[in-house]
């Protein structure tokens, strides 16, 4: 634990010890007699104590009873040798040993005594230990090999005395190991399939293998050397026995993976041992693992034993005989000789081949752990005396290292983080094997260093691979070199953090950056060092904290920010003197964090790092003022205030003391921040609270210390602050309001976020602060400040619609004592009863999941035996059924068992009514609450802890057999034939019908006719003789009316019926999974234990079966698999034979049932297969993960041999396996459970995918296209971006290929066959099936600067098919070519394969021009050089222009593409988008300038367009409106260049008057094509923007925007006018509108709003028209105010509709973004402009914008208090302006601007009115339709509450009002009719809310919470009404 020096720390909290559990050791053994006649109890000698021991009954104290005996055994005295009480003390002891488990704390204690017998007695342990491992290792019973295996292995691990004796029997203990490796081989052939004992028995061979070679290891010399020379020693016999063992296993493919390795490694060890001759022993292994052994290389021995690895070894085989070369041989000091050497080079060409071949993740994964084993034998190799060739062999530059750096290349951005991981290390010890290589040689410079750095820096930034091998490299070469290179590395690594996924490697590369830096730096001794390190590193990091998007700070701040003041932590002060200064006025917006934001950001961290402290003495001593932290933890911006709070509550010290004003910040900031809608944001709040809290609970620990040392001590208190009862009274104050704080933020209608925090907040307060009985020293206890009310609070969360807020509620109910719940009267608990049995009955879902909660929450009580008394007597229970009546049994079981048996009989009553109507159950009944709340109520309690299994079984037996009940009523529904088993809605005019033919195919057992005529259900009609006749059936209505038992009448729906159940379907699959996942099995039918039977469970897994092989609804089968992965997953881990075999039986019959397509097959065959996959997934996923996955292999080759297109097609039926394999391959592969697994199979499915494409059947391709597209993802990833250049989802060819090598011929192939079809010398029309997901997947790879000679998977044959299949006669085919050969190029090849593609273009004289061909090829050329402009060039300018000038004149020769020669338009405009590509370049690039030939050029074709001279096409013609756009694109371009450029501009003077650039602007925007006026109108915007389009806004021009703002057709085009007009200057706009068109401000103001409100309009127009008509309102106001006082009255009232809650966001922002504007003029001006009654009316606007749903709403609605405080520009009473604050310090600060204002206009008295009015609201509770219509619609959840709370409107509008009225002196009477007309309507409703609370049920929180909630808020804003007003009396 950190601390100050001189200052003690205490321990927070005192941890209860983990109890020591050891299991005791039991001995029955005739040595025990032997021992009794020599005990001794007067002097505890040593049999006394042994028999002590034993007799013992806890292993814990066994375990001191052996301490007390070592001393004995130490002292023992040379005269007890030899006697028989010390050989019955030794045999005892050994026994002792032999018979404790292995894992058992005894064995080891057991061993130490032994080693502790003194030396003279040292015989006669060793003696009687031999005797009995001699005994242990004769054992001939094969269940005892595992234990005798761990004795042995025990003995060896480091314990002297057994180590002698096992070597004494080496020869013994091998054969014994011969006999079990024999005895596990034969049995594992036995066990195959059951993956539990196979999986056990993997574990017992593994020991034994290791076992043997740590044996092997330990053998004395003499025994080795006895090996070597002696052919028939014996033990070599046993040693060659173990051999061919060990070639079994490595040659058995059912065996672990970790297995065979340490086999392989067994083997080479043995040879090492047998084979003295290193020259032999290597070219021995050499052979081996190259698969060439001669007759006459190989010893008679090994031939006789091995035969087996001297034939064609398996890879895997070949592999781990590699790593056992690696890992067992000498490779240090060159041992082996030259032999090594070329071992050495033979086992880096093996194994570089096995990567080619290996696909499989786990030998990948293996493979890259063995090269990466293998170079670091080479350093060792190298680095010692090997011969100079070999050095030289193995320097970078050698074909070796560089083959090397070829497969890192490839798998540094493996999937697995494994594999990626060891390519780093390999690449590391590349270098270092490199640099040993060359040691020695002459040169400062290393070519080989400096080509590779240079490599990696051309890479672009996006590769991840690439940042761990500079990392690496910056070891080598320094990161000056680097800097060298490039300066601005820093900032490149730095802008690639704003991705989350490249953080944490940019940052380790970073680091060693930094770090590297700071150490050449220190290394020149120069002082000034510190200022460059802070330049290069600091400096960015703070530009980019300030002025960098938020999203892409956050990441530089986690990864980045610690590491650099780990680095230096002097770098603080500097950041900190930087951002301090700049805080208070860059306080940062929306967008960036600002100084204010990067300076939080900074403490934070530095906080947290434990590199500041902010408190001492019990104080605050921040760097910083509480007022700066302040506003960041009310800032806009969530990230801020998170810093902000993190500032206050992490700190590096768990018990650094929470200083007085951190508790009040505390304070401060959760009044505004508890409604936050972000989850992120919500959750980091919570979690830095529950920080702090932990930090006031240890540091109170602490306090408490110190204070009673001061006691201790007699110490008087000479400072109050310093004193730590002082501090313990603050944090007991601070903890007592907190909770009350968050208690009363439950309040009724508060937001979803609110409680969500309020909840989880108290939730980490009852954790840390628990009741602890008996403790003195407890700061604050939870409980204790809980109050009735508070429990109220938190039962009404069970109403809440989001199941989150009830699951918090309840577990922070389940915290509280019986005593604070205060429901110890039945009463009480009846009425909840009461309320959850009705609510189980609700048509909607969420009340029956409050009633599953508060079921769960009455369990827990332990009075509720009276209140199911009371409840059964009301006729919920049988008179049949037995209460539990077991009085030992907790009362929680109890519980759970009645309220369980009260559930299930009022289901059963259902059912039998369902059976008789659905229709009825659906309406008023449905099924599903009661099964939902089962299965809550079996949750609350751990079914394998029952005490009472003989009540349970009938139960549970009884409860399933309601669910089939249930099931087979409901499941004909979702079985039916309908479409993913839906039913037509309602209000449908033919839907009756519908309806009908459905319910007559399904037939439910429906006694009545009620699916056929709706009717009413009355209780005094017989439903069977009142039959309506049909004619008197509306034809328009499909529902019944039915009426319950209070008259009230609901409609029955379609709807209804269906979700009746397909819910019930899903929760009975939900209870049967859970049935099987938490019951205990009972295997024996007499067995006492166990709660489910065998047949029980082969029940369950038919239903489940049938479920998900014949559901049609997605909803019941995807339901179906959560419950029947559930039982998967129980059987895989059953001890039963029968159910363990049952998955793979399963899977086996349904890929027969797929495979054979039989008519008769009862599968579900829809388009996606329905269930099956699902059913197959599951079965799939309960694989054990440590197997060799031997389902999933056996059902991929199944499957994808299926899913290839089969020869044989003669008909639609056998397509149906191909469709149903599609769809399996597409779930497995998207499984991500199943994980690499798949991987190696991906490669022939894509091949299915593609060749299905092709199919004639629909349903094969559609099914194609669905696993194509999971596999595109599978491979690439999920795309983030919506670039589709972007390289983030993409990967080299190299790796792809790599990775998937079956792909390469398969898609050459392909790509060859689509090239053919789509480019066939006729030009007809064709187009390949396959094309586009050719292209799709080829556009995905790209070419490396990496990729070097060595790779045989090259991209470049695939360029040229691609570029054919760019002459496609399909316009969308040419374009996706083009675009596939863009990444196929690189960067520095595309100038070059522009210009000779532009050369092959024709000439105006050719006699044949395809202008398809022309096409494809200038669509190529267009996406090259757009991709080559946007790349980040390194190279130099130089060589960049010449490419320029080459492509140009390039372009210069097919020049007539682009003019009137060409009579295609389509050409014509991909030409003129070529043109422009290149202008637009050289307007960016300064130093690129294009020749006076090329603009001449240019200025030609523009001159020859259409939009100049006229038009000899109209729009009909194919691709003129492409053309035009094109043409004016290239014209906006050099205009734009024209308004850019200062010096040499675009030499429009030699050309004619109407290429005038004014002109050109007038033309385009009197163009007929509203495409042509969209682009210029574009244009003209973005230049107002930059301030630069006044060159061009002549008057003609503003004459044109005006007629087209009146008369323009097209709606984008109009948006564009109004938002150019708004950038212009106001008074332009009024002298245009007077000038040209004689309008008045007056009428130009009413135009303007009467675009607004013309419905027609898009949201867009109306939010353009009014911005525009505000910035008229703040000109004209002021000036011309009476004459336009009725547009004013209109567009006040314009204003305040377009805040209305109901309409679109985007005309919301446009309102606050006007009420934002017009704050300084007509909101806070020093008199009302417009009117008191108006100027409130938009500051209720205001108000209601920041309680709008809409965050982005809020977030601009709550920059008007930053505007008024820039106006006002004058320092609060608090010394500190909130100018960039959250909407909920907005909303305070508003109101109280408003009453400020009203004080200031002299309007109080009217302004009181106003308020008074706005805080009463209206009366709506007199409208039941709201209610009604709420509690008939399904889904329908009431208001939907996710911000706006009532309540705080109405709480913060009454404070400020009272201080309004305080403060102020009123000129108000009493007797003023308004406020006797507030106060009237005030009292009535206060009466009218008491008389409707009296009307509710006795909980209406749960029964009529929408109502009941509407109550609550009306009564608070009455009081508080009457409260002002009788405030307004006394005044």
């Amino acid at each position: 634990m950190h601390g100050v020096p001189g200052k003690l720390h205490f321990k927070m909290v005192v941890k209860k010890k983990k109890e020591l559990s050891v299991d005791p050791l039991y001995l029955d053994s005739p040595n025990l007699k032997n021992l009794k006649p020599f005990t001794d109890e007067t002097e505890q000698n040593l049999p006394f104590l042994l028999l002590q021991c034993l007799q013992l009954q806890d292993g814990v104290q066994q375990i001191h009873c052996i301490k007390k005996i070592v001393p004995l055994l130490e002292s023992l005295p040379s005269s007890s040798s030899g006697t028989e009480v010390l050989r019955c003390c030794m045999d005892v002891l050994a026994e002792m040993y032999f018979i404790v488990g292995a894992k058992n704390p005894l064995k080891k204690v057991l061993a130490s005594a032994l080693n502790s017998v003194s030396d003279p007695c040292k015989n006669e342990a060793i003696s009687a230990f031999t005797s009995h491992l001699r005994k242990d290792i004769a054992v001939d019973d094969a269940g005892s090999y595992r234990r005798v295996m761990d004795n042995l292995a025990s003995c060896m691990d480091g314990f002297r005395l057994g180590i002698g004796c096992v070597i004494s029997l080496i020869p013994e203990a091998l054969q014994f190991l011969v006999k079990v490796l024999h005895t596990f081989q034969s049995q594992n052939k036995k066990i195959l399939g059951d993956g539990l004992a196979q999986t056990q028995l993997m574990y017992d061979l593994l020991t034994a293998v290791k076992l043997s070679m740590v044996l092997v290891q330990k053998c004395p010399d003499s025994v080795q050397d006895s090996i070597h020379h002696d052919v028939e020693y014996p033990l070599r016999k046993t040693m060659c026995d173990l051999l061919s063992s060990f070639c079994g296993i490595l040659l058995d493919d059912d065996l672990l993976q970790n297995l065979q390795s340490t086999t392989g490694m067994a083997v080479i060890l043995y040879l090492k041992t047998m084979l003295k001759d290193c020259d032999n022993l290597t070219k021995l292994v050499s052979n081996l693992i190259l698969q060439s052994p001669g007759p006459g290389d190989v010893p008679v021995w090994f031939m006789s034993c091995c035969d087996s690895l001297c034939k064609d070894l398996p890879d895997a085989a070949v592999l781990f005989l590699c790593q056992g070369a690696l890992a067992m041989l000498e490779w240090k000091d060159g041992n082996l000789g030259c032999g090594g050497e070329k071992l050495l080079v033979n086992l880096l060409t093996v194994l570089l081949s096995l990567s080619a071949r290996l696909r499989e993740s786990s030998t990948a994964l293996f493979l890259s752990r063995i090269l990466a084993m293998w170079t670091i034998s080479a350093i060792d190799l190298v680095s010692s005396s090997c011969s100079r060739d070999f050095k030289e062999n193995f320097n970078g530059h050698s074909s070796a290292l560089c083959k090397l750096l070829e497969y890192v290349y490839v798998h540094w951005e493996h999937p697995l983080d494994a594999v990626r991981h060891q390519a780093k290390l390999v690449f590391k010890n590349i270098l270092k094997i490199h640099h040993a290589a060359v040691a020695g040689q002459s040169g400062d410079e290393d070519p080989f260093l400096s080509e590779l750095t240079q490599k990696l820096l051309n890479l672009e930034w996006h590769s991840k691979g690439k940042y761990a091998s500079l990392a690496c490299l910056v070891e080598c070469v320094g990161t000056e070199k680097l800097l060298s290179v490039d300066e601005r590395i820093p900032s490149q690594i730095l802008d690639v953090m704003a991705d989350q996924s490249f953080a944490p490697y940019a940052s380790n590369l970073l680091e060693a950056m930094f770090i590297n830096h700071k150490k050449q730096l220190q290394a020149t001794r120069q002082s000034c060092w510190v200022e460059r390190w802070q330049r290069v590193w600091v400096s960015p990091l703070i530009l980019r904290l300030c002025e960098e998007n938020v999203t892409q700070t956050t990441y530089i701040t986690d990864y980045y920010l610690p590491k650099l003041l780990k680095c230096n932590p002097d770098s603080l002060n500097y950041m900190i003197e930087n951002l301090k200064t700049s805080a208070s006025l860059n306080v940062g917006s929306g967008d960036n964090l600002g100084a204010l934001g990067a300076l939080m950001a900074c403490l934070r961290t530095a906080r947290a790092h434990g590199h500041l402290r902010f408190t001492a003495n019990y104080a605050w001593s921040g760097r910083v003022s509480a007022s700066l932290i302040q506003q960041g933890l009310v800032h806009k911006h969530d990230q801020i205030r998170i810093d902000a709070l993190g500032l206050l509550c992490e700190s590096h010290w768990s018990t650094e003391v929470v200083s007085l004003d951190e508790m009040n910040l505390i304070k401060f900031f959760l009044k505004y921040n508890l409604n936050c809608q972000s989850p992120s944001i919500r959750q980091q709040l919570c979690y830095l609270l529950k920080k702090l809290f932990c930090r006031v609970q240890e540091s109170s620990q602490v306090l408490y210390k110190h204070q009673q040392s001061r006691t201790l001590r007699g110490e008087e208190d000479t400072d109050s602050k310093a004193d730590p009862c002082t501090a313990l009274n603050h944090y007991t104050e601070f903890m007592s309001s907190i909770t009350d704080y968050l208690f009363e933020s439950l309040f009724p209608c508060s937001s979803h976020p609110t409680r969500f925090s309020a909840l989880t907040i108290l939730g980490s307060i009852a954790e840390i602060f628990p009741i602890v009985p008996g403790s003195c020293q407890t700061v604050f206890q939870f409980a204790q400040s809980v109050s009735g009310n508070n429990v109220h609070a938190l039962l009404e969360c069970f109403s809440n619609t989001f199941e989150e807020v009830k699951l918090l509620a309840f577990e922070l109910l389940r915290t509280l004592p019986p005593s604070v719940l205060g429901l110890q009267e039945p009463e009480k608990l009846l009425a909840l009863l009461q309320a959850a049995m009705n609510l189980s009955t609700s048509t909607k879902h969420f009340d029956c999941v409050t009633a599953s909660y508060l079921l769960n929450f009455l369990i827990q009580q332990e009075g509720l035996d009276v209140a199911l008394g009371q409840l059964a007597q009301d006729g919920h229970r049988d008179a049949n059924d037995q209460p539990f009546i077991i009085e030992r049994t907790s009362f929680v079981e109890r519980n759970t068992f009645n309220v369980i048996q009260i559930l299930m009989d009022s289901l059963e009553n259902e059912i039998l009514q369902a059976e008789n109507s659905l229709l009825e159950a659906a309406a008023s009944f449905p099924l599903y609450g009661r099964v939902h709340c089962i299965i809550g109520a079996l949750q609350q309690f751990s079914m394998w802890d029952v005490s009472n299994v003989v009540q349970w079984r009938p139960l549970l037996s009884r409860l399933i057999s309601i669910s089939y009940w249930l099931s087979a009523i409901v499941s004909p529904v979702v079985h039916s034939s309908s479409p993913e088993g839906l039913m037509p809605m309602d209000t449908e005019s033919e839907a009756a019908a519908q309806l009908h033919m459905i319910m007559s195919e399904i037939k439910p057992r429906d006694t009545n006719d009620y699916f056929t005529q709706p009717r009413i259900l009355q209780k005094e009609y017989d439903l069977h003789s009142q039959a309506l006749p049909e004619d008197r059936v509306p034809s328009n209505t499909l529902c019944a009316e039915m009426k319950g038992g209070e008259g009230a009448s609901c409609n029955v729906t379609a709807q209804m019926v269906l979700v009746c159940c397909w819910r019930s379907m899903k929760e009975v699959s939900l209870l049967l999974g859970f049935l099987c996942q938490s019951l205990p099995l009972q295997t024996d039918l007499d067995s006492p234990q166990g709660l489910v039977t065998v047949e029980q469970v082969n029940e369950m897994g038919d239903y489940f079966k049938h479920h998900l092989l014949q559901s049609r609804h997605r909803g019941a089968f995807e339901l179906a698999y959560v419950g029947f992965v559930k039982l998967t997953e129980m059987l895989i881990g059953c001890k039963e034979e029968s159910l363990r075999c049952l998955p793979r039986q399963w899977l086996c019959n349904v890929l027969e049932e797929i495979k054979s397509s039989d008519p008769s097959s009862r599968l579900c065959a829809t388009r996606r297969s329905a269930g099956i996959p699902f059913y197959i997934q599951a079965l799939l996923a309960s694989e054990p993960k440590n197997s060799k996955a031997g389902l999933l292999k056996m059902t991929m080759k199944e499957l994808i041999s299926l899913a290839m297109p089969s020869s044989d097609l003669y008909g639609n039926n056998s397509t149906i396996p191909q469709v149903h394999a599609l769809n399996i391959l597409r779930a497995v592969f998207r499984d991500t459970r199943l994980g690499e697994n798949v991987i190696p199979y991906v490669g022939e499915g894509t091949q299915a995918a593609i060749l299905g494409f092709t199919s004639p059947v629909w349903a094969v391709r559609n099914s194609s296209t669905l696993l194509f597209s999971t596999l595109i993802t599978r491979i690439f990833g999920v795309k983030r971006g919506k670039d589709e250049r972007s390289k983030k989802n993409r990967m080299t060819g190299r790796e792809f290929f790599s990775r998937f090598p079956t792909l390469y011929p398969f898609l050459l192939e392909q790509l060859e066959i689509v090239a053919n079809t789509v480019d066939s010398h006729t030009g007809e029309l064709k187009l390949h099936p396959s094309l586009y997901l050719l292209l799709l997947i080829l556009s995905k790879l790209y070419p490396s600067p990496m990729d070097g000679t060595y790779s045989t998977l090259s991209m470049a044959p695939f360029i040229p098919f691609i570029m054919r299949c760019g002459h496609s006669p399909v316009y969308r085919s040419r374009e996706m070519a083009a675009r596939a050969l863009v990444p196929f190029l690189m960067v520095q090849d595309i100038p070059q394969t522009a210009a000779n593609l532009l050369r092959s273009l024709p000439d105006c004289s050719s006699v044949m021009v395809r202008q398809n061909h022309i096409h494809g090829v200038l669509l190529q050329i267009l996406y090259m050089l757009q991709s080559f402009f946007e790349a980040k060039h390194i190279a130099n300018s130089e060589r960049l222009q010449q490419e320029i000038y080459d492509i140009t004149d390039s372009l210069k020769a097919s020049l007539w593409l682009a003019k009137r020669q060409n009579p295609c338009l389509v050409t014509r405009a991909t030409f003129t988008d070529i043109l422009n590509t290149v202008i637009c370049y050289s307007g960016k690039d300064r130093d690129q300038a294009l020749t006076s030939n090329f603009w001449e050029d240019i200025h030609r074709v523009i001159g020859d367009c259409e939009l100049i001279e006229e038009a000899e096409h109209t729009a009909a013609v194919p691709g003129f409106i492409l053309y035009l756009q094109s043409v004016t694109r290239l014209i906006l371009s050099m205009l734009n260049l024209d308004v850019q450029v200062e010096g040499p501009k675009a030499d429009w003077v030699g050309l004619t008057k109407k290429l005038n650039p004014s002109c050109l602007v007038q033309r385009m925007l009197g163009s007929e094509f509203h495409e042509v006026r969209l682009l210029t109108l574009e244009s003209l915007l973005q230049w107002m923007k930059e301030s630069r389009g006044d060159a061009y806004l002549s008057h003609e021009v503003q004459k044109i925007l005006f007629q087209m703002m009146m008369k323009e057709n097209s709606l984008e085009c109009l948006r564009q006018v109004l938002r150019i007009l708004y950038e212009m200057n106001v008074e332009k706009i009024l002298v245009t509108a007077k000038y040209h068109f004689q309008m008045e401000p007056k009428d130009l103001l009413k135009r303007i709003i009467n675009l607004v409100s013309t419905s027609s309009h898009s949201v867009e127009i109306q939010c353009s028209a009014l911005k525009l008509s505000s910035k008229l309102v703040i000109s004209l106001a002021s000036k011309v105010q009476e004459a336009i006082e009725s547009e004013l009255k209109d567009w006040v009232a314009l204003v305040v509709h377009c805040c209305g809650d109901e309409l679109q966001t985007e005309v919301k922002l446009a309102a606050a973004e006007i009420l934002t504007d017009i704050v300084p003029d007509l909101l806070t001006s020093r008199r009302p402009v417009l009117g008191l009654s108006d100027t409130l009316q938009l500051w209720m606007c205001v108000i209601l914008l920041l309680q709008s749903e809409d965050p982005e709403v809020r977030d601009v609605a709550a920059d008007i208090i930053r505007v008024y405080h820039t106006q006002k520009n004058n320092p609060s009473e608090t010394g500190f302006l909130y100018c960039t604050v959250n909407p909920p310090m907005a909303l305070d600060l508003t109101f109280g601007i408003l009453c400020e204002l009203l004080q200031q206009w002299n309007h109080v008295a009217h302004g009181v009115t106003v308020l008074l009015e706005w805080l009463l609201g209206e009366d709506d509770l007199g409208s039941p339709e709201t209610t009604k219509m709420v509690e008939d619609d399904l889904f329908e959840k009431g208001e939907a509450n996710f911000w706006a709370e009532k309540l705080v409107y109405v709480r913060l509008l009454s404070k400020h009002l009272k201080e309004l009225i305080t403060s102020t002196p009123l000129c108000l009477q009493p007797q003023d009719t308004k406020l006797l007309q507030i106060s009237q309507a005030a009292y009535e409703l206060s009466e009218k809310i008491q008389r409707s609370l009296h009307g509710l049920p006795p909980t209406p929180g749960f029964l009529k919470t929408t109502e009941y909630t509407r109550l609550l808020i009306h009564k608070e804003r009455t009081e508080n009404c009457i409260q002002i007003l009788e405030l307004i009396n006394k005044k």
